[in-house]
């Protein structure tokens, strides 16, 4: 008597022919993100040039400068206005972890986060490019009637197309992903794949034609690993987490403040314009996306004195914080760089005692990587753009995993707290609740 042959295993994901499919749309798209991402970042480049002879003192920008971001405010709410574009858009974080970019809104977001940028806006670029990438690959997959998991695999590729020239390495992009998006079961092996070659092909066209990547682009001082650094990793990280909530806070009032104002939008746009201009007359370096700005910071650092430096941190929160509550579109993750990096030259001037370099790097990966809950690809980021070495490296793992996990654990207890107090209010409102209380 012959045993019954049992179900037949399903073969690998890559045995199959929408796997390759998809591979082959993560080739397409990343030659766009490549192409996005040149000219997107060209015209931001030259549009800024009108801030290039700033002085990094108190007081270094011109008075002219506000006239300039107040127009930029102009520009965002008439753009904003023409395309239609509505006044709550997802953010970065949201639109990864949807795994879904709204094409009809990308055009919108693009000439916004252009006019937002050039204009000097407290905001990054990923924003833009990401919405370029992740929606033409939603945009594909409702073209050719894909699946919702192809669809999403689709997008993610697209993020990993546009971002693969931005960021310069196809590791930090795919862990960046992989982190933020969380894609479970099968998807995971083909949004790994996807995203790794979009993001490949993304960059070795933007290298072969810009020539220029974003790697190795903060030059710290080189110091001899010790073993209390690792130890020195927990406060790093504990001021990391200090630092993002003083920035949420920001993060939250701010938008309050200006929902407040009964103005138009252009008008609010226009506000938040004449807002980080004024700040950036006294303090040119809270200006832009934060990127060159923070090489002056570190460049610098003996020179500008820790009032300065602290006056810088704390302006960059706010300018950050106008620049998204008034209208103008671009990303987080840049910013927080900047404030990170100069949070950790704070603490090398207040503590010269730990080592510039250790200090820069831990809050460099640390506060980006618990704001937006990427703690690996940030540490991977910080090593790559600063070139320490490999036992260099996990005093930053170190710092950027107690930073993640206090934010998380004080997420977890605001949770529990507004819970209950939700709770004791459905209690109160039954029937009986409140001679119950008394």
């Amino acid at each position: 008597m012959s045993a019954t042959p049992g179900p037949a295993a399903e073969a690998p994901v890559t045995q199959k022919r929408e796997f390759w499919v998809l591979m082959g749309y993560a080739a397409a798209l990343g030659v766009v993100g490549a192409f996005a991402g040149l000219v997107f970042m060209g015209v931001v480049r030259v549009g800024g040039k009108w801030y290039t002879d700033s002085n990094p003192g108190w007081f270094g920008g011109h008075w002219w400068w506000i006239a300039v971001t107040a127009a930029a405010g102009v520009v965002v709410g008439l753009l904003r206005r023409l395309t239609r574009l509505p006044e709550e858009i997802p953010g970065l974080i949201g639109d990864l972890q949807e795994q879904h970019v709204n094409p009809r809104l990308v055009p919108g977001i693009v000439v916004v986060s252009a006019a937002s940028l050039i204009g000097g806006a407290s905001l990054g670029p990923e924003k833009a490019l990401g919405s370029i990438g992740g929606g033409a690959g939603s945009w594909i997959s409702s073209r050719r009637g894909l699946d919702e998991e192809s669809s999403k695999v689709n997008t993610l590729s697209g993020f990993a197309g546009a971002y693969g020239g931005l960021f310069s390495s196809t590791v930090i992009v795919v862990m960046l992903l992989m982190e933020v998006a969380r894609p479970g079961g099968q998807r995971f092996a083909k949004a790994l794949a996807g995203s790794i070659v979009a993001s490949s092909v993304g960059f070795g066209i933007y290298f072969a034609i810009a020539g220029s990547v974003f790697l190795d682009a903060y030059q710290v001082p080189t110091y001899k690993f010790a073993d209390w650094q690792l130890l020195a990793g927990v406060p790093l990280g504990l001021f990391a987490a200090l630092v993002v909530t003083l920035l949420a806070g920001f993060m939250l009032l701010t938008p309050r403040l200006f929902a407040r104002l009964k103005l138009p939008a252009i008008a609010k746009s226009t506000l938040g314009g004449v807002v980080f201009g004024l700040v950036g007359v006294a303090l040119p370096l809270t200006l832009f996306t934060g990127s060159d700005q923070l090489k002056t910071v570190l460049k610098d650092a003996g020179t500008l004195g820790l009032g300065l430096l602290v006056a810088i941190l704390i302006a960059k929160m706010l300018t950050f914080a106008v620049s998204q509550a008034s209208g103008f579109v671009g990303g987080p993750i840049f910013p927080a760089l900047f404030i990170g990096g100069t949070a950790g030259v704070i603490v090398h001037q207040v503590i010269p005692g730990v080592p510039l370099g250790l200090a820069f790097t831990c809050l460099l990966a640390a506060v980006p990587g618990s704001l937006v809950a990427a703690p690996f690809s940030m540490v991977l980021l910080a090593a790559f753009m600063t070139q320490v070495g490999a036992l260099q490296t996990a005093p930053i793992l170190i710092a950027v995993v107690t930073a993640f996990l206090t934010m998380e654990g004080v997420k977890y207890r605001l949770a529990r707290r507004k819970q209950a107090r939700a709770a004791a209010a459905e209690q109160t409102a039954a029937p009986g609740g409140h001679s119950a209380q008394g």
